[in-house]
């Protein structure tokens, strides 16, 4: 687990302090329905408020956030979570400079004094800004509601079946050879109501899930021991992904089992068990070159942090740098016909993909969300940028990927789910390992490291497979990558087709100051890359 993602996971896991004016709260309470009625009187006294004082524009962000987690190790329980905060965040337009304030007290007078505060704020800054604020138009949307497509409520099962569930996962992980097992079950659901001055008042509910699990062994005599991450991915989905059912996953080389639409978290994790104690004995890998294949579950991450965040237009203005800088691909490089991959790549930004963790109807400043291009034939041809950005990039709308984690978190620019679009001609992971004759096949997420421009960058993996002669042979350890963003995407020499297309992503996404995070997914199909360069990471200078 990364420093950032080790950060999220203990805010989620240490109850309702750490949430804004959070507060732990049992099971059923997160079962209890919202007053619309309400919602809509404080968003009214919100917007009423801002036009009198003055304000050219104005929002309103009414927000509900649930979040159970039940963490568990071998055969106990080691904490159960649930947590909601709500509240009242107001942001306004006025003098041409953004005010943003907020409440956790549900009362029109709260929410009015809010606003005043948010317009105070506005002219406040706008006395020291040197340019206005300039905001894309987007329509009215009237009275709308968005849901994530889900068929089963995770907050509607009850807690004693989440703990039997990951009770009975370690169980059968240690059955298979594991010393240690972790498991956490992660849900996530956000109530959000939007209403603003363009005459919109949107209505979203949207669920997330996440099972990550971890299996240890050790070998006793020497102390070494190696671990195994679970292979599945967090996504936009109801309990349902949990079933395990059999047209959600699918059969690859080396008899590893990729899960899809649907998870066996019990199978994975015996195949975990199994895996870190034949890590145990794989030997080092030969530092080199190599052709690389890469499965999603791998290549997600080296399209987050090399392609998604240096393609945030706030990064590439130098706007925002927290979490690993600013970005290479400078504007100049969009209007040069910047050659970011090879002809076969090709990358898209979306927030409609059913199933992804980034998939809404509408952003967090009432944009329609939509899909666009960011890397067309290998060439890069535009960002990620939200209302108050659209028009350095000549756009006269936004991207629609506004968001905030929290109804106290002013909204900015958030990735997008970004996604390398599978081959357009048929081709099977099977097919693609049996041309390669000395490469490795690279699966699951790694530790990385990645400079200040997302220009260079370094990713392991759990797994890395030897190929010889078109053949997946044993399992090799120490190995990592290492690319420069252009030089690694133009080595792009191949991707299956969309059979094999799958998400993978993030469920803790961290960005700006003070942190906020999100949860975005990347799909892609497998991948090969020739002549990258490896290394041995137990080697000591």
């Amino acid at each position: 687990m990364q420093r950032r993602d080790f950060l999220s996971f203990t805010g989620l896991t240490t109850a309702g302090a750490l949430l804004p004016f959070g507060r732990s709260v049992a099971a059923e309470a997160l079962l209890e329905p919202v007053d619309h009625a309400r919602r809509r009187q404080l968003a009214d006294a919100a917007l009423a408020t801002a036009r009198a004082g003055g304000a050219q524009y104005s929002d309103v962000r009414i927000g509900r956030y649930l979040r159970q987690s039940v963490i568990t190790r071998e055969a106990r329980v080691e904490n159960v979570v649930n947590a909601e905060s709500s509240g009242v965040g107001v942001r306004v337009l006025a003098d041409g400079a953004w005010g943003f304030a907020a409440t956790h007290v549900q009362t029109p007078e709260a929410v009015a004094q809010a606003t005043r505060t948010a317009l105070s704020i506005a002219k406040a800054n706008a006395r020291n800004q040197t340019r206005k604020v300039e905001l894309a138009p987007t329509p009215a949307l009237g009275e709308v509601r968005w849901a994530t497509p889900i068929r089963k409520n995770g907050m509607e099962v009850p807690i004693k079946d989440k703990v039997d569930l990951l009770l009975s996962v370690n169980a059968a992980a240690m059955k298979a050879g594991a010393d240690f097992f972790n498991s956490t079950l992660f849900l996530i659901n956000e109530q959000k109501y939007f209403a603003s001055t363009d005459g919109s008042y949107v209505d979203q509910d949207i669920h997330r899930i996440w099972l990550p699990v971890t299996a240890t062994a050790v070998d006793k005599a020497s102390g070494k021991f190696r671990t195994r991450n679970g292979l599945s991915a967090p996504m936009g989905m109801g309990y349902e992904y949990l079933d395990g059912a059999a047209a959600g996953k699918r059969a690859l080389p080396g008899g590893i089992t990729a899960y899809a639409t649907s998870y066996d978290v019990v199978e994975d994790a015996v195949q975990a068990a199994r895996d870190a104690r034949a890590k145990l004995k794989a030997p080092s890998v030969k530092p080199g070159k190599y052709n690389l294949v890469i499965d999603p579950t791998n290549l997600f991450l080296t399209i987050h942090e090399n392609v998604g965040h240096p393609l945030e237009l706030d990064r590439v203005l130098g706007y925002e740098a927290n979490y690993a800088g600013t970005s290479f691909a400078t504007l100049d490089k969009r209007d040069a016909g910047y050659k970011w991959g090879s002809d076969i790549v090709n990358f898209v930004a979306d927030k409609t993909r059913p199933g992804s963790l980034g998939a809404v109807g509408y952003d967090d400043e009432g944009v329609k969300t939509k899909q666009w291009d960011l890397v067309r034939d290998g060439v890069l041809v535009d960002y990620q940028a939200t209302r108050d950005e659209a028009h350095i990039l000549g756009h006269t709308e936004s991207h629609g990927c506004s968001y905030a984690d929290s109804w106290s978190s002013v909204q900015f620019q958030r990735m997008a789910n970004v996604s390398l679009m599978p081959g357009k001609t048929p081709l099977s992971v099977a097919d693609m390992v049996k041309d390669v004759e000395n490469g490795l096949y690279v699966h699951g997420r790694g530790s990385y490291s990645i400079d200040q421009q997302r220009y260079n960058a370094q990713f392991g993996g759990q797994l890395f497979y030897e190929i010889k002669n078109g053949k997946v042979t044993g399992l090799v350890e120490d190995a990592a990558y290492q690319i420069r963003t252009p030089e690694f995407w133009n080595a792009c020499v191949a991707i299956c087709d969309e059979r094999d297309f799958r998400l993978n992503g993030s469920f803790f996404d961290g960005k700006g100051q003070p942190s906020q995070v999100s949860a975005v997914s990347h799909g892609a199909a497998t991948a090969r890359f020739n002549g990258i360069n490896v290394i041995n990471t137990a080697r000591s200078i």
